[in-house]
């Protein structure tokens, strides 16, 4: 018995050492170009991931870096002195600017002036962010000797900037991207083949069922917001890519290079559509079973009793809002029968209930799986729509800027979202919304339907993430899934040089036919007039 037990345990440490030694042989380096904002939410939890997995993760970060902290237990970063200049304050600005015009309907040409403050402001950050790629290629060769020695394994990076792309390309780095936009827009028109009569471009708010005049709506929507992307990137990225690379390689053939795509959504949130087998579907990777709350929030939580509580929070870039319209929020809140969690640093509101509880900050996840939970008062965030659905909660809609009004539409669409135009909120129209969907079953019914389609997955999205991470370290990328598609002039890719090809043939035929019935018709008249002479 002893001697079994001593083989017993001989074997444990034997095992314990081949897996020990496996373990580090899959382990990678990894570098990584993130992008700014709520974007790096996402790719943090990316980053811990691989982390917990044992993978050296490295992450490159302006001087000014607003979100991304230049310490941290999961990574090293390598600090670039260049300033990009974009921060919450901005952002904030923006909305409560854009918030104004809408509520007291100002004209037209005051919302593109709006637009176009933004459009120089994402062209400005660009610049910058090919700056930061300049800095390192040639003003800092210490920086960049010390990347090309660290050998690493791949690139991850969000492709709403290039500089990740850009990079990759020079350093020869199979790449991966944590992707929803590119720098030319949604990911998908990128990539995969995307037919506009039933594939409504993002940011449009249509469906996949369209009317003729919707399709010619969301063909020329399409064609303005690709002209407008080209304009505000195509300058910057075209000089940076001639500078190291030629003028013979255009910049989007970087992006669409790519080995795997992580596209952060799915079918439960996105309209059905053609993909590529690169496409790795991951919506709602950051979402995880709820955890316990903080004792306090717990307390205030199971005080709501058999009413529930309602959850309120527009992002990590707006914390507050016009008085007025937080007035006028706050007093539905105090009607209803609720309690109610808000995250929200702006001042009080004097209408206020007691039923109501401001946080500077809150656990979204671990509340949107609490039992008591009824509603989700949300921006229409992609990360907070993920955190919903995965935890079956209907959502109460504010969308304030970019695709949050797309987002919401989609919810909308699916019967799980109620939508509140905020810039003509009162108190009476946001407690209507909130009471429709409190008492309406239809839709918590579909929501949780959404959560089941959402959850009922061989391998959950983080998993199916970090596979396809190691997968390219693995095999030093995915070629073999990639399409080279993008090589081709636009004329072959749609055939147009076949087509014409075909019509001249067929026209062609059809014309030496005609030539030849004429003829034998030219001769046969010919007989016949000979005919009678005789």
């Amino acid at each position: 018995m002893f001697v079994l037990l001593i083989s017993m345990d001989f074997i444990f440490i034997v095992s314990s050492i081949i897996l020990t030694l496996s373990f580090r042989v899959h382990c990678g380096k990894i570098l990584v170009f993130p992008h700014e904002g709520s974007h790096w939410v996402n790719m943090n939890v990316l980053i811990q991931e691989l982390h917990s997995r044992g993978h050296q993760i490295t992450v490159i970060r302006a001087l000014d870096s607003w979100y991304i902290s230049e310490t941290s237990p999961h990574y090293v970063s390598m600090t670039v002195p260049v300033l990009l200049g974009g921060d919450d304050e901005f952002y904030s600005s923006f909305v409560s600017r854009q918030l104004q015009i809408r509520r007291q309907q100002q004209s037209a040409w005051t919302r593109f002036r709006l637009d176009m403050e933004l459009k120089d402001k994402f062209s400005e950050m660009h610049r910058k962010i090919c700056e930061m790629v300049i800095y390192i290629m040639e003003k800092d060769p210490e920086l960049l000797e010390q990347i090309k020695q660290a050998n690493f394994d791949l690139m991850l990076t969000d492709p709403a900037n290039g500089g990740g792309v850009v990079l990759a390309h020079y350093l020869n780095l199979p790449l991966i991207f944590n992707v929803r936009w590119t720098v030319h827009g949604e990911a998908h028109f990128a990539i995969a083949p995307s037919p506009l009569s039933y594939i409504p471009f993002p940011l449009s708010q249509l469906t996949d069922n369209m009317t003729f005049l919707q399709r010619t709506y969301n063909v020329l929507f399409y064609t303005i917001r690709l002209f407008l992307y080209k304009r505000i990137v195509g300058p910057h990225y075209s000089a940076l890519c001639n500078r190291y690379f030629g003028p013979d390689l255009h910049y989007f053939e970087l992006f669409q290079a790519a080995d795997i795509w992580l596209m952060r959504v799915d079918f439960v949130f996105e309209f059905p559509r053609p993909t590529m087998p690169n496409v790795i579907y991951v919506g709602g990777f950051q979402c995880k079973p709820a955890k316990e709350l903080p004792r306090d929030l717990e307390d205030f939580v199971q005080s709501s009793r058999e009413h529930g509580v309602i959850i309120m929070s527009l992002g990590t870039l707006v914390g507050q809002l016009p008085l007025d319209i937080a007035d006028e929020i706050a007093a539905a809140f105090g009607q209803l029968p609720q309690k109610v969690i808000w995250r929200y640093t702006g001042a009080r509101p004097s209408t206020l209930g007691n039923n109501t509880l401001l946080v500077n900050w809150l656990p979204q996840n671990d509340l949107l799986g609490h039992a008591k939970t009824q509603v989700f008062v949300s921006h229409g965030g992609t990360n907070g729509i993920f955190e919903a659905i995965y935890h079956g909660v209907p959502i109460v809609g504010l969308p304030l800027v970019f695709d949050q009004d797309d987002n919401l539409s989609k919810m909308r669409h699916r019967g799980v979202a109620k939508v509140v135009d905020i810039a003509n909120i009162d108190r009476h129209i946001f407690k209507a919304a909130l009471q429709e969907v409190l008492t309406e079953s239809s839709y918590r019914k579909n929501m949780q339907k959404l959560s089941s389609l959402h959850r009922d997955t061989p391998v959950n999205p983080l998993e199916s993430a970090l596979f396809w991470i190691e997968f390219v370290m693995r095999h030093r990328g995915a070629a073999h899934l990639r399409t080279d598609s993008y090589k081709m002039p636009w004329y072959s890719y749609y055939s147009v040089d076949v087509v014409a090809f075909l019509v001249l043939i067929v026209s062609f035929t059809s014309y030496i036919v005609f030539k030849v019935i004429r003829c034998l018709c030219c001769r046969l008249c010919a007989k016949g007039k000979r005919a009678k002479q005789d």
